[in-house]
C-alpha cells in the first residue's frame, strides 16, 4: 500500500519542523505536505489522510479549515488563545483540538499530538480499505446476479437456438431453392449457432466446476471444525 500522507499547515516556520522531527521517532512516518496559511489557498490539496493545522492568523482561519472540514477526513489543530479554541469548537466540531501553554517543554503535546495522529492516520487507512472493499463487494454482487440470470436463462436460449439450428438444417436440406449467397449466410447463421450452443455449454460446465469446489471446501472445512472441536 502507498504511504500515507500529512498535511501540515501553520504560519510558525518552525511548528512543522518540530513536528515532522517528532514523527521520525516513530515506526510508521507518513510523507508530509507542508504549507503556510498563505499558501493553502493558492496550493490547496485534495488527497490527505490526516491534517495538522498549527498556529494562524485568525483570518485565516476560515479559510484553511472550511475545506479541510468538508473533506471529511481528521483534523487535529493545536492552538495557544482560548478565544481560538471557543471558535473552532464552535465552528467546526469536527477538528481535534490540542492546547498548549508558552512553556519551555513543548515534549508532552507533541507526544500527544504525533500519538493522536498516527492513530487517526490507521483509522484513516482501514476505513479506505473498508470503502474499497465494499465496492469490491457490490461489484462482485452485480457479476453474480448477471451469472444467475444467464444460468436462469440458459435453457430458454439453448431452446431458441434449437430452432433456429433446425430451421436452418431443413433450409439446407433443400439446395436447389436457395442461391449460392442464401446458403452461404444461412450455413454462416447455423455456424454462429453452434458456437453460441458451445458457449452455453460451458456456463453449464463452469456451474458445475464451482458447485464441486463449494462443496468440497465445505467439506474441508467441516473437517477441520471437527479435528478443532476433537482437540
Amino acid at each position: 500500500m502507498d504511504t500515507p500522507t500529512v498535511l501540515i499547515i501553520s504560519d510558525e516556520p518552525d511548528f512543522s519542523r518540530r513536528v515532522t522531527a517528532r514523527w521520525q521517532m516513530e515506526r510508521m512516518v507518513p510523507t508530509f505536505t507542508l504549507l503556510s496559511g498563505e499558501l493553502w489557498p493558492r496550493f490547496a490539496v485534495d488527497v490527505f489522510d490526516v491534517a495538522i493545522v498549527g498556529e494562524l492568523r485568525r483570518d485565516l482561519l476560515s479559510v484553511v479549515l472550511e475545506p479541510l472540514h468538508s473533506t471529511g477526513q481528521p483534523i487535529f489543530c493545536v492552538c495557544r488563545n482560548a478565544s481560538v479554541v471557543q471558535l473552532v469548537r464552535e465552528r467546526w466540531p469536527r477538528v481535534s483540538i490540542l492546547r498548549h501553554g508558552d512553556c519551555v517543554s513543548e515534549t508532552p503535546w507533541l507526544d500527544t499530538l504525533v500519538l493522536a495522529a498516527t492513530e487517526a492516520v490507521h483509522r484513516s487507512r482501514a476505513e479506505s480499505r473498508a470503502r474499497c472493499a465494499e465496492l469490491s463487494c457490490a461489484s462482485l454482487g452485480r457479476q453474480a446476479t448477471l451469472g444467475r440470470y444467464m444460468l436462469e436463462m440458459r435453457h430458454s436460449l439453448n431452446n431458441a437456438l434449437t430452432s433456429v439450428l433446425g430451421n436452418s438444417d431443413l433450409l439446407l436440406l433443400e439446395p436447389g431453392s436457395l442461391s449460392a449467397q442464401s446458403r452461404a449466410q444461412i450455413e454462416t447463421i447455423r455456424n454462429m449457432t453452434l458456437r453460441i450452443h458451445e458457449i452455453m455449454q460451458r456456463f453449464s460446465s463452469l456451474e458445475k466446476e464451482m458447485n464441486v469446489v463449494a462443496q468440497q471446501a465445505e467439506t474441508d472445512a467441516g473437517k477441520s471444525y471437527a479435528a478443532i472441536a476433537g482437540v
